[in-house]
């Protein structure tokens, strides 16, 4: 392996190139080092008895050599092609258990050593547990049972994973998408292509957005059928019985009577422009045998979706069993042609057609915005959420399925933090499904809210909701000074449940409350801090107001022992994430909590507190509409700049910033945020842009919130575009990019091209191209190597700045 790094200074007549060879990864102070490979915290998975926990262990990095194994990319999956599985999974190393009854960890026999494990799921009856183990040549399927603590495994066919999917039928019976070949008789990749890939387009528009890893030719094609088709089979006490023909599953859900799998198939033509999920696919319910009953609809290719905010395709979507009768088929229909400009009383309605599927659709209900789902309870009670994304609103209403009476119950913002109830409790009902919880009265349902917005900062609660009264009870909140989260309702009744604890001091356990009984909470987890370098650090939710009177904040992290008057202003290091707001209100909403622990993991810029930097992270910058007729992005780098300018403002007159060592940094669109700031402004002495976009005609469809195309709002994404400012980027900025980047929009190209925009006018810049690389960084060297650019990209540029 070789890497070129070019560094190019304004002040340097020609380029120098920066090699580093083979073994020429870098590694960051030591304290940074120790953060990153700290042992991580087990993952917790409790059962819904609150009876046992099962404890994961696993490795949080893999080597640079894991993630150069052979790979396909091919309609938007990413397939280790040796053994019907993703690649770049992060697997578990270890299980084991602890009876909460007794209090005792229990070992876990009969699990392979050592142990590749994904894809934990409980039974109905929380009496076992099935869990994946994945070889270099297949994925076997192993079931544990509490009782004993054994796990045995029980297929003989290997499972297809990359697709597929692991479903409880009942306590004794398992469904699994197994892999109908072996991998060697895969379709083998030609030398020489029979002729070029082509692509073609007869008059329909398809706005789509800038997916990656697409297919891109007959050869993609021939490998997506083989490594996407699987067998569905049903594993019942370890005999295995084949349902159907093989096929590439979108999905399959079984009715809640157990009677009928809902099934939506992909066909051909395999699309080149989107991923898997969107090509055409056939809905179809069959027995549970895998006999057709019915065919429901055929749903074409989501190229042909419109684009924009709120608009969808003129087809049926969202097929899904009504969870609270035995096998009602339920689905959305637009009646406004899908698209949201055009004038409708009614924007969808939604249908049902109970087994055995003959009877004429029966329409529910019908909603003035866009439908997005159903909650189901009972005979009488029903949830339904609908909203508009172009205008950021949300809705839920009260249905009553034995009168089709549909009444609102609440409407908001989704901006709007404050006004949140969180999300709505659910209990598995006589089906095994889960709808509504409801208080032994039968009036009200309950809500679960794990950030708990408020003007204090963020404290979690849980609420009952009065259906008739539309009025909320809080039940339970977080305690100021602490950060609490319920991870698990027991009975909403009795209010027992199992909540997370942490605050600036205690790491996060898992305790047992019990506020009926008004005993004593019972410890569950008795986790210790990993992170011993950052004792002492301080960290602050501070509060400051930019030029136009937004309110904004940030959580601010200080060193250890920093004492302002003694050690002065310190060099700053600004992490931050862009976001639109239709509301200025709710811009100046406090977000976040100061007394969450410090918890870090990959290339986080927290550590750098660590070598006397002070770091702003999460500082807020909103992007507000000016009214009603403009959208949030129509003045973007005008309020991108006030937002930096009231940060620096406040750190500097704090005393604790030193306003001429200043540098900003974010990931994604922080990257692209971080690009504007350097060629629209002289705030910064450095910057870090990682893993972003910065040419907005590469994303022409649309972009974060905005969903004007190019060619509808051209100067506005040229005047977005840091790439067309390069010539104005002076202060020197840091470019880091996985070469093998997924997300839409952020092709490495992007950074390629800023880098050479940026160097062809004399700009100082870096580019370092991570190899294997997605859009996070997973390797251990290239983690490291990231912490160790940006630390040296601070030194000399902010902290050792002249």
């Amino acid at each position: 392996m070789r890497k070129i790094v070019l560094l190019l200074t304004a002040y340097s007549l020609h380029t120098t190139p920066v090699f580093s060879q083979d073994g020429g990864y870098k590694k960051p102070p030591k304290a940074m080092e120790d953060i990153l490979m700290a042992k991580p915290t087990p993952g917790v998975s409790i059962d819904d008895k609150g009876e046992w926990i099962l404890f994961s262990e696993y490795n949080s990095y893999p080597s640079v050599e894991e993630l150069a194994r052979p790979e396909l990319r091919i309609a938007g999956l990413r397939i280790n092609p040796n053994n019907f599985a993703p690649s770049r999974q992060t697997f578990i190393n270890k299980v084991y258990l602890k009876n909460l009854s007794s209090d005792k960890e229990l070992n876990i026999t009969g699990l392979p050593v050592p142990l590749f494990a994904g894809n934990i799921s409980w039974s109905p009856n929380d009496k076992k547990i099935a869990i994946t183990h994945t070889t270099h040549s297949r994925v076997d399927l192993y079931i544990i049972t509490l009782a004993t603590q054994k796990a045995v495994k029980i297929n003989k066919t290997a499972l297809n994973t990359v697709v597929g999917t692991i479903t409880w039928f009942d306590s004794n019976t398992v469904y699994y998408n197994a892999a109908p070949q072996a991998a060697s008789a895969a379709p083998p990749k030609p030398l020489a292509p029979k002729g070029p890939a082509i692509q073609e387009n007869y008059g329909k528009a398809s706005p789509r957005p800038t997916f990656q890893d697409m297919i891109k030719g007959p050869n993609d094609e021939n490998q997506f059928a083989f490594y996407a088709t699987t067998q569905l089979i049903k594993n019942a006490n370890g005999i295995e019985t084949k349902i159907g023909l093989p096929a590439i599953y979108n999905y399959y859900h079984f009715s809640p009577d157990k009677k009928y799998i809902l099934q939506a198939l992909i066909q051909k033509p395999f699309s080149y422009l989107v991923p898997y999920n969107g090509f055409p696919s056939i809905v179809k319910i069959t027995d549970i045998n895998g006999k057709e009953i019915k065919k429901v609809a055929a749903i074409p290719s989501s190229e042909t979706a419109p684009g924009g905010n709120d608009n969808v395709q003129l087809v049926p979507r969202g097929y899904s069993w009504r969870n609270d009768e035995p096998a009602t088929l339920t689905w959305c229909e637009a009646l406004d042609s899908g698209m949201i400009k055009k004038p409708a009383e009614f924007r969808d309605a939604v249908y049902a057609q109970p087994a055995p599927f003959t009877a004429a659709p029966t329409l529910l209900f019908k909603t003035t915005m866009r439908y997005y789902s159903t909650i189901w309870g009972d005979d009488t009670h029903a949830l339904v959420m609908e909203g508009l994304r172009g205008k950021q609103i949300t809705q839920t209403n009260l249905y009553n399925p034995s009168t089709g009476n549909l009444q609102k119950l609440m409407s908001r913002n989704t901006t709007d933090a404050y006004t949140s109830p969180g999300n709505p409790v659910t209990i598995p009902n006589q089906y095994g499904k889960y709808v509504l919880q409801m208080s032994s009265d039968g009036k009200s349902i309950f809500y679960n809210n794990t950030a708990g917005s408020s003007p204090k900062g963020d404290l979690p609660f849980l609420l009952s909701y009065d259906l008739g009264s539309k009025k909320a009870d809080t039940l339970w909140r977080a305690a100021e000074g602490t950060y609490e989260t319920v991870v698990r309702l027991l009975d909403a009744n009795k209010l027992s449940m199992v909540t997370r604890r942490e605050s600036k001091t205690d790491m996060p356990n898992y305790w047992l409350k019990n506020l009926r009984l008004r005993i004593a909470d019972k410890k569950l987890t008795d986790f210790k801090n990993p992170y011993p370098q950052m004792d002492g650090v301080t960290k602050e939710k501070i509060r400051y107001k930019r030029a136009d009177g937004v309110d904004l904040t940030g959580d601010l992290y200080l060193p250890k022992g920093y004492n302002k008057e003694k050690d002065g202003a310190l060099p700053v290091f600004i992490w931050a994430y862009p976001a639109e707001f239709n509301s200025a209100a709710d811009a100046a909403q406090i977000r976040g909590s100061e007394h969450r622990f410090i918890l870090l993991s990959g290339p986080s810029p927290l550590s750098l507190v660590t070598q006397g930097y002070a770091v702003l992270n999460n500082a807020e910058m909103p992007i507000v509409s000016a009214d009603t007729a403009k959208k949030p992005n129509d003045n973007f780098v005008t309020q991108l700049k006030m937002n930096a300018e009231a940060a620096i403002k406040y750190l500097s007159e704090r005393g604790v910033g030193d306003r001429n060592r200043m540098a900003a940094g974010g990931h994604s669109y922080g990257a692209f945020m971080t690009a504007n700031l350097l060629a629209h402004t002289n705030l910064f002495k450095a910057g870090i842009a990682r893993s972003g976009a910065y040419n907005r005609s590469l994303t022409p469809f649309g972009f974060q919130n905005e969903d004007r195309t190019y060619w509808q709002a051209t100067a506005l994404y040229n005047e977005m575009s840091p790439f067309n400012y390069a010539d104005k980027i002076k202060t020197p900025i840091l470019l880091i990019h996985g070469d093998a980047d997924n997300n839409t929009g952020t092709f490495p190209i992007q950074s390629e091209r800023l880098f050479n925009a940026i160097k062809g006018h004399g700009g100082t810049v870096r580019y370092v191209s991570l190899p294997f690389e997605s859009h996070g960084y997973a390797a251990q060297e290239n983690v490291l190597h990231t912490l160790a650019e940006q630390f040296e990209w601070l030194e000399k540029y902010v902290k050792n700045a002249k």
